[in-house]
């Protein structure tokens, strides 16, 4: 089974940092799509970043110059880099996944896997 474990969230000053990981585990295809989405109370979840197996990432434009995504070596783990926070950057964060993946997207359409979601604060 795919799981998909979040870690990392916590409660930040503004223009802070924090680093989100998800554990991965259980894809069965080679070609894979990771992506992070974050839904703020009484709005959409939208697409934050994404990362293909070939390392092409996608960074939305409000985050874009502050937040990457990133795999470690094993591509056991996918990370968000968050820099530069902002109050608006509170959300609850979910760590995403599409197996197989054949094009990098950042619809929550695209993506049929789902962790449990880690809250991110910024004040």
């Amino acid at each position: 089974d795919v799981q998909l474990v979040e870690s990392g969230g916590g409660s930040v000053q503004a223009g802070g940092s924090l680093r989100l990981s998800c554990a991965v585990s259980g894809l069965p295809h080679s070609s894979y799509c990771l992506g992070w989405f974050r839904q703020a109370p009484g709005k959409e979840r939208e697409g934050v970043a994404t990362i293909d197996s070939d390392g092409s990432t996608s960074v939305a434009d409000p985050v874009k110059g502050r937040f990457s995504i990133s795999q470690d070596n094993a591509k056991n783990f996918v990370y968000l880099q968050m820099n530069s926070l902002k109050p608006e950057d509170t959300a609850m964060y979910y760590c995403a996944g599409e197996n197989p993946c054949y094009e990098l997207r950042m619809t929550t359409a695209d993506f049929g896997y789902w962790g449990q979601g880690t809250q991110v604060t910024v004040s």
